[in-house]
């Protein structure tokens, strides 16, 4: 408050001080005006959207089954408006009910517990099954078993033992580690034999490595990773050694300790893009009976490159998945116990291939496996001995899951996108085809997002369709011709609509290359006026393996955008070329090109913002966590002109910081200039707007050295911006169920963006 003493000494002044005060009033109300309090109930409502208050307020959301009875039934959990419920859904009587009187389940857990048990929040999620006439569950250390056909309860002291670690498939063996060396142990006779002699500390048998191993200390011990694989003779096992002699770690400082005053060091080895000083893994194969041990030295590999292999069923040999790095060439492997290795399948690209290779192999031991070969991915029929028997799929369109393989009626059931045409390319859909190629036949129909469940008899399947605009429709259909056998629930959004929700809109706007079309939708407030104008955030995750915009209701609702939009804002998220689900040709866009996945989205803005009338071009913020972060920080430098304001978290600023796969991946191996290029440390001096850095400093993902590198080099340019560190968090914060960071990133954008003065020292109650 301004208090303004006037001593009036003589007539003359009075109209020149009278004018005065006029002025300094006007200048007042302009200051109040531009400072404006945010209201507290903006953020009550944002509040509204975190997913721990959704997941109660939405019903029946989504079925999720779980079959029993080889397919016959499902039963499945979900929130009703008359609390938590389980039902049960029998097939060929096509009905639907309630699996056990809920309050009777509740009265009789209350009564033989002592505890107030609420029948609309029954303390268990999942069921044991016994063919219907039981069920299961386990609750304050006992087993319950209730009668549904008596609906009596009883209990016992749980004495559900785990699996026996290392336990061999004929329960004669146990396999163990000792001294980093694999012994067994006859668990008849009590005989031990040690299979390996070489293991020592840093070169370690019968091991794996877990990708968040924090070692606490230089000199501390990693946790353990005991893995052995058993053939099913029980006679040989596969397992690793473990080489961590030559690799490097990276550190991270614990200061969150209450009754600490010096920070904890914690160490991990992760590799970055180009090191030679990683975690190396050799498979290697013991035979129990004759203590002999064969090392397969030709696919040892660094930590970060996956061989899955698995024992056959002749316990002779072992297939997998071998990547080499760089991510150029993925192989399907069978290996003998001598150690010689067969290439059954190779798929190999200039720029990578996909990581998550679809699979299926069959009992006489051919197999189908997904390639983007064609430039689409597809599945290709292969015999046992890697001889092409024929490409099963081929055409315009994305097959993202082999659903299930009916051997007995030769019919694979495939999950595709981008088929159907006139219809969004991202738009799920099952499909099935018989073996021989022929006879592709949709099952999904709707012009919608499908999420499939197939049943393991493979005569039926639970199909959840919906849209961002379109709450989940969730039925029961048939696996023969997608018929609709029952309607099992429709997602109530009443809560919703009571409270002013709306729906996203989905927008269209071509691409950078002048011709591709784009996807993405755009968020507004439940009081949005289309006479006025919004400030806009983009949010940005342009990673190449993923396409973040939503595609489900589910997704639309149960993420950030709508808390942001009802804050005062339109949120805007498109998938720019470069990401993934639309084909290899749209997907390379992204290769050795990270740094420019946000172009599309300011294209995308501008065309969004010529189509309709409440865009404010000139109030564009952006933010994003991870990747994201790296977008965010990227797009306020390449695009400085454009947004204003950006966020930017847990980012991987440098890609030469980074966790090796995903930039050797995308922006190639070995390094070469464009990671320099492309690094937000190097462009650092760009900076034009207002941007917030924000860091767990114990993110063992994406390690926050990068982060503070770019502090450094934004210092060094005398830019300003705001740094924010969380002591204690890893790379899980600022997400969709809220935290404290929320809050700090509302508040950022509120102030800066929309030039509102934030509430300090104030958490919504469902922050807290």
């Amino acid at each position: 408050m301004i208090q303004i003493f006037v001593i009036f000494i003589g007539k003359t002044y009075l109209l020149p001080i009278m004018k005065y005060l006029s002025a300094l009033l006007i200048c007042m109300f302009f200051v109040q005006e531009s400072y404006a309090q945010f209201p507290k109930e903006k953020y009550e409502k944002a509040a509204y959207y975190l997913t721990n208050n959704l997941e109660k307020e939405v019903f029946h959301l989504e079925v999720k089954p779980n079959w029993v009875e080889k397919g016959s039934k499902f039963w499945h959990v979900a929130q009703t408006a008359e609390g938590k419920r389980f039902f049960l859904t029998e097939v060929q009587d096509a009905k639907t009910t309630p699996l056990f009187d809920h309050r009777r389940m509740a009265d009789l857990l209350s009564e033989q517990s002592g505890e107030d048990v609420d029948p609309a929040d029954l303390p268990f999620d999942r069921i044991r099954w016994y063919e219907g006439k039981k069920i299961g569950f386990t609750w304050r250390n006992r087993d319950w078993i209730y009668d549904l056909e008596e609906g009596n309860l009883s209990f016992e002291q749980s004495d559900r033992k785990q699996n026996v670690q290392g336990l061999s498939p004929d329960g004669q063996w146990r396999a163990f580690q000792k001294d980093h060396n694999l012994y067994v142990e006859n668990l008849i006779t009590g005989e031990q034999r040690q299979l390996s002699v070489a293991g020592k500390q840093g070169f370690e048998y019968a091991s794996g490595y877990g990708w968040s191993d924090l070692v606490k200390g230089e000199g501390g011990t990693r946790p353990e990773r005991f893995y052995v694989s058993w053939s099913p003779d029980s006679k040989k096992i596969l397992t690793n050694v473990v080489d961590l002699r030559l690799a490097e770690k990276m550190y991270l400082l614990d200061f969150s300790q209450d009754d600490k005053f010096r920070p904890d060091l914690y160490g991990y080895y992760r590799a970055s893009p180009g090191d030679s000083t990683v975690v190396q893994l050799t498979p290697v194969i013991f035979d129990v009976e004759n203590k002999t041990e064969k090392l397969l030295n030709s696919l040892k590999r660094p930590h970060f490159m996956s061989v899955n292999l698995r024992w056959q069923e002749d316990s002779q040999h072992l297939r997998g998945i071998y990547l080499e790095r760089g991510f150029k060439k993925s192989h399907f492997l069978e290996v003998s116990l001598d150690g010689a290795v067969r290439d059954l399948f190779t798929d190999e690209q200039e720029t990578f291939v996909n990581r998550d290779v679809l699979f299926h192999q069959f009992q006489n031991g051919d197999f189908i496996i997904s390639s983007e070969k064609s430039g689409w991915n597809h599945l290709y029929h292969y015999n046992s001995t890697g001889r092409l028997i024929r490409q099963l799929t081929n055409g315009e369109f994305v097959i993202h899951k082999i659903s299930g393989v009916d051997e007995k009626n030769q019919l694979v059931f495939f999950e595709a996108s981008g088929k159907e045409k006139g219809s969004n390319p991202y738009f799920n859909h099952l499909y099935s085809v018989k073996l021989d190629g022929t006879g592709v036949k949709l099952l999904t129909p709707e012009n919608a997002f499908h999420e499939i469940d197939l049943a393991p008899d493979f005569k039926s399947f639970l199909d959840n369709y919906s849209r961002p605009d379109a709450p989940t429709v969730s039925v029961l259909r048939s696996a023969k011709d997608g018929s609709i056998i029952r309607e099992v629930s429709r997602a109530d959004v009443s809560n919703l609509l009571n409270r002013g929700y709306k729906f996203p809109d989905s927008f269209t706007a071509t691409a950078k290359d002048g011709i591709t079309e784009l996807y993405g939708l755009y968020f507004v407030p439940s009081d949005f006026d289309p006479g006025k104008k919004y400030p806009v955030i983009d949010y940005t995750y342009t990673g190449p393996h993923t396409a973040v915009t939503p595609k489900t209701f589910k997704s639309a609702l149960f993420n950030h955008p709508q808390q942001m939009a009802e804050l005062g804002f339109v949120v805007v998220m498109v998938d720019g070329l470069g990401t993934g689900g639309r084909g290899k040709v749209f997907q390379n866009h992204s290769y050795r090109n990270l740094g420019d996945g946000t172009t599309d989205h300011v294209l995308a803005i501008k065309q969004l913002a010529e189509n309709t009338t409440f865009i404010d071009l000139e109030k564009v913020g952006i933010y994003g966590h991870s990747a994201g972060g790296y977008d965010a920080a990227r797009a306020m430098l390449l695009h400085s002109d454009f947004y204003k304001v950006g966020v930017s978290s847990a980012a991987d600023h440098d890609h030469r910081m980074e966790k090796a796969w995903w930039p050797e991946m995308f922006m190639g191996y070995p390094i070469e200039e464009y990671y320099h290029e492309q690094s937000n440390v190097t462009n650092a001096h760009k900076l034009k707007g207002k941007l917030l850095i924000a860091h767990g400093a114990m993110d063992e993902n994406v390690n926050p050295s990068a982060s503070y590198k770019f502090a450094e080099e934004l210092i060094k340019a005398g830019k300003d911006f705001d740094f924010f560190i969380w002591p204690s968090r890893d790379h899980n914060f600022g997400r969709p169920y809220g935290d404290y960071f929320t809050k700090k990133r509302w508040d950022y954008f509120i102030e800066h963006l929309m030039g509102e003065e934030p509430i300090r020292n104030y958490q919504p109650e469902a922050l807290r």
